[in-house]
């Protein structure tokens, strides 16, 4: 697999309000907005304000000629000498929100965490709505919650029905965690105009790590008969790193199969490349890896997800951030939520040290990472509300 180099916003201690568009690699970040005046001169006005989201507006075109150029410097032997004032050391590197969320939509889209769901929440009958292996399935979300990883997670407050039916206004306490991957929008599409799936690949620009906090009794109080609101609006924590999707060609894999057969425009069989991407996310819960979360084993893709969003005429603006919803696969240990670990409660994990996990307490913090891609980390820490 050819280097990632994801692309962030960061400032150093020593000129904390200069913000500068960086390139990881390894231990070392590129300065970008500076590097770019002098070696990139065409490009240099993308990386000035120090935020991705010129870059991401730029389109296909020139997010190839910047990655090829960032490649030679930093790969390609013999690349080119940097002055040593472009590269910083990546532990120095304080990083910010790389780019403005513009809207936010979190998918639905693992057969088996859908399932899972399913079983815990309506026993006894087809763990799978009626729609779900027609559309991908999802919910706009709140793109002002959305936080760069290390932003402390306030436990949220909200409507809880106890089981005697009474309603009281309090602390969730059945906080969870969703490991999910991110995919975010550069080049935007005309109004009235539906997105296909063979030109995704125009309008997505990489990939984030994506936690989608959710307060599990909250929502399910709520969420009947218009879906999530308060128990999913409080916070969604993605990586500061985002992944071109240029670093990815070799991770693509076919998704499984599907049945029924997808509306035509939702149909990719035998689409070149495939959509699916062979990613393995891993959750460690206050340092202890909890699951392993196969992201090959999604059922709808990010490019399916992009043409049902703009089906309806409804049009891509730069920075929409699409989340692939929870990522699950069919082993205990590949589930990517607390729910379904601990089977809503009834199987609590037990961590080193005997403490046991039903659901997130105060302090617990969540870390989640892709095995041999570098997308960083997204990370946050729960505390609790008024804290």
């Amino acid at each position: 697999m050819e280097p990632t180099l994801p692309y962030g916003s960061f400032t150093t201690a020593d000129q904390p309000g200069r913000p500068r568009v960086g390139v990881a690699r390894g231990d070392t970040v590129l300065d970008l907005t500076a590097a770019s005046a002098s070696l990139l001169p065409e490009h240099a006005a993308l990386f000035a304000a120090g935020t991705l989201d010129p870059l991401l507006a730029a389109g296909p075109e020139a997010w190839a000629r910047v990655r090829a150029a960032v490649t030679g410097w930093l790969v390609e032997p013999g690349g080119g000498d940097l002055a040593p004032e472009l590269l910083v050391p990546r532990a120095a590197a304080r990083m910010r929100l790389p780019f403005a969320v513009a809207d936010y939509v979190d998918f639905y889209a693992s057969e088996h965490h859908a399932a899972n769901l399913g079983r815990i929440l309506r026993p006894g009958t087809d763990p799978l709505t009626p729609n779900w292996r027609h559309m991908p399935i999802g919910y706009h979300g709140r793109a002002g919650t959305v936080v760069v990883s290390g932003t402390p997670v306030t436990r949220p407050c909200g409507q809880l029905r106890a089981a005697d039916g009474s309603v009281a206004y309090g602390p969730s306490r059945r906080l969870d965690f969703e490991a999910e991957l991110g995919f975010v929008v550069g080049t935007p599409s005309a109004p009235g105009r539906p997105v296909p799936l063979a030109e995704a690949g125009r309008h997505l620009f990489g990939v984030c790590l994506v936690n989608d906090w959710s307060a599990r009794d909250i929502q399910a109080w709520e969420y009947v008969p218009l879906g999530p609101f308060l128990g999913k609006s409080f916070a969604t924590s993605i990586s500061p790193w985002v992944v071109p999707l240029a670093a990815l060609e070799s991770a693509r894999v076919p998704p499984p199969p599907r049945d029924p057969r997808p509306l035509p425009y939702l149909d990719d069989a035998g689409a070149e490349p495939p959509w699916g991407l062979d990613i393995r996310l891993e959750v460690a819960l206050n340092g202890h890896v909890v699951s392993r979360p196969p992201f090959a084993a999604m059922y709808w893709t990010a490019a399916q997800q992009l043409a049902h969003l703009t089906a309806n005429g409804a049009w891509l603006r730069t920075g929409d951030l699409l989340a692939s919803g929870t990522v699950s696969g069919p082993g205990r240990d590949e589930r990517g939520s607390l729910i379904e670990l601990s089977w809503n409660g009834a199987e609590p994990l037990t961590l080193p040290g005997g403490a046991e996990r039903a659901f997130l307490q105060d302090g617990d913090e969540v870390t989640i990472t892709a095995r041999g891609l570098d997308f960083g980390e997204v990370r946050g820490r729960v505390v609790g509300w008024g804290a």
